[in-house]
């Protein structure tokens, strides 16, 4: 294959796994900017998402009903989790760390009590491939690249153009004014914990076809949220889209001309150089 099919190749690849990066670190990215905590137990309703995947595909014979039943359900958790153990501890930041941090394990261990430390794989539920010049390439992940796209717009559209954007905006901006004024910050921070945990188990459900579920995936996707969180600015979904991105085209172009290790060492770099030069992240105001 000629270098430019190479190119093409890595900068698909980077774009489907920046977008699945993006549904994930944007959820992410809602509990950071308005609840003012660092869910460390967000990576494990990506992996809730990737395992409740394979279990009704497996159990229906159909892919179908994951990409709603999975979601839902981790909304269910999360909605019920944010009750019992967030509210609570009225957001404190450092009290949050703490019992996210217990969540994570307590998840973990649920998950290897039910499915076992085995990895699942899903079936791809799309085995078409579009022709390019020089490969063919996944219908399935085309299609999962524009599926998160539309959740992201969605998302985008929800914050701008309704009234429950408003009021999270609302929120995130000054929320002891936005309290006196009548706004039900606690749903508010029901709501955006739930959205977001919803957003990570999509992500879940949609990568589970191209890399198998285990108990320890949370993880990475936990790590490369921060990353994009701090490269594209905390608070700010649209720069996080914009910095998982960019940090996909990284992975999928120094993965396919070097290795995938070099790819993480310099999105590293590249969020401490950015860092250097704005503070706040590149996308910040």
């Amino acid at each position: 294959m000629p270098v430019w099919g190479q190119l093409v190749l890595a900068l698909l690849d980077g774009t489907v796994g920046g977008l699945l990066l993006a549904l994930t670190a944007v959820g992410f990215s809602l509990s950071f900017g308005i609840l003012r905590i660092v869910n460390v137990a967000h990576g494990e309703f990506f992996m809730l998402g990737a395992f409740l995947a394979w279990s009704l595909s497996t159990t229906t014979g159909s892919f179908l009903p994951a990409l709603a039943v999975a979601p839902a359900a981790v909304m269910a958790l999360a909605a019920g989790l944010d009750r019992l153990v967030l509210r609570p501890l009225r957001y404190l930041p450092y009290p949050t760390i703490v019992a996210t941090l217990g969540l994570v394990y307590v998840l973990q261990q649920l998950v290897l009590l039910v499915y076992g430390p085995e990895a699942r794989s899903v079936t791809l539920p799309l085995r078409t491939t579009v022709d390019f010049p020089w490969f063919g390439y996944s219908g399935y992940k085309l299609a999962v690249a524009g599926l998160s796209a539309l959740l992201l717009l969605g998302v985008e559209v929800l914050l701008r153009r309704t009234d429950l954007g408003l009021l999270m905006r609302a929120t995130q901006q000054d929320p002891e004014m936005a309290m006196a004024l009548g706004v039900p910050t606690q749903r508010v921070y029901t709501a955006t914990f739930t959205l977001g945990a919803g957003l990570a188990a999509m992500a879940g459900v949609l990568i589970v076809p191209v890399q198998q579920a285990h108990s320890l995936m949370g993880l990475d996707a936990l790590l490369l949220s921060f990353v994009v969180i701090l490269l594209g600015g905390s608070g700010s979904p649209a720069g996080t889209a914009a910095a998982s991105l960019l940090v996909g085209w990284m992975d999928g172009i120094l993965s396919v001309f070097f290795t995938p290790t070099l790819a993480r060492l310099t999105a590293t770099l590249v969020v401490a150089v950015a860092l250097v030069v704005r503070r706040g992240g590149l996308w910040s105001p």
